[in-house]
């Protein structure tokens, strides 16, 4: 989960919604500021989330590498919490937001008009052919119109439509760019659109397009 509360924003969503304050189901989390073993922990897992994908060791050493997992697994077990306690997807500063769940992209523009973040895939995210599986674009976009939603000030809202072209084929191990922001509003409708491109070159080359829809939720709609 990603707790799009604990961002800054700029906007004033109660001149908008009165009832910005319940956040309709949802409650509203603070930022964490973890520790840097938090930062450390997230920084190897998503290596290792490259090596599960891509290593090809003896049964051997698979055979250590699951009782080292299962070691970890037991160690961070009795300390799960409740949704929005942890630091994972709360940690603005981190890319990703610290959650694994994402990719690891940084924010490196965040305002009411518009929000830009700059990152890449790795192997983790291979479709095929050393692409980027198409599925995790949609997971890319979805997260970037939470984040424009926010940063224009629109209360919290869920995503009702989601539409990605694909242009060209993304590839992995290279710096892009994706762009995003609120084209218009209808009450409690926000319609988003974003673009994501190559940023090697001379010029920027459109590898995805998306646009979506974004509905505020009514008090207590979870």
């Amino acid at each position: 989960m990603t707790h799009y509360s604990s961002l800054a924003s700029d906007g004033c969503p109660e001149e908008e919604d009165p009832e910005y304050q319940h956040h309709g189901g949802f409650p509203e989390y603070a930022p964490a500021s973890p520790g840097a073993g938090f930062r450390r922990f997230v920084t190897t897992m998503r290596r290792l989330q490259d090596l599960a994908v891509s290593a090809d060791p003896g049964d051997d050493v698979w055979d250590e590498a699951a009782e080292r997992a299962a070691a970890l697994v037991e160690l961070l077990g009795p300390y799960r919490a409740e949704e929005g306690k942890g630091p994972a997807g709360r940690t603005p500063d981190l890319p990703g937001m610290g959650s694994l769940l994402l990719p690891p992209w940084t924010l490196t523009r965040y305002r009411p008009d518009g929000v830009e973040m700059t990152g890449s895939f790795s192997r983790f995210h291979v479709g095929g052919n050393h692409a980027v599986h198409g599925g995790v674009l949609p997971l890319l976009f979805d997260h970037m119109f939470g984040m424009v939603s926010h940063a224009a000030g629109r209360p919290i809202s869920r995503t009702a439509f989601l539409h990605v072209d694909y242009r060209k084929i993304t590839p992995i191990d290279a710096p892009l760019v994706i762009r995003g922001r609120v084209t218009r509003s209808e009450g409690r409708k926000a319609f988003v659109s974003a673009e994501l491109v190559d940023a090697r070159g001379p010029g920027e080359t459109v590898l995805a397009e998306g646009n979506g829809l974004m509905v505020r939720l009514l008090p207590g709609q979870p």
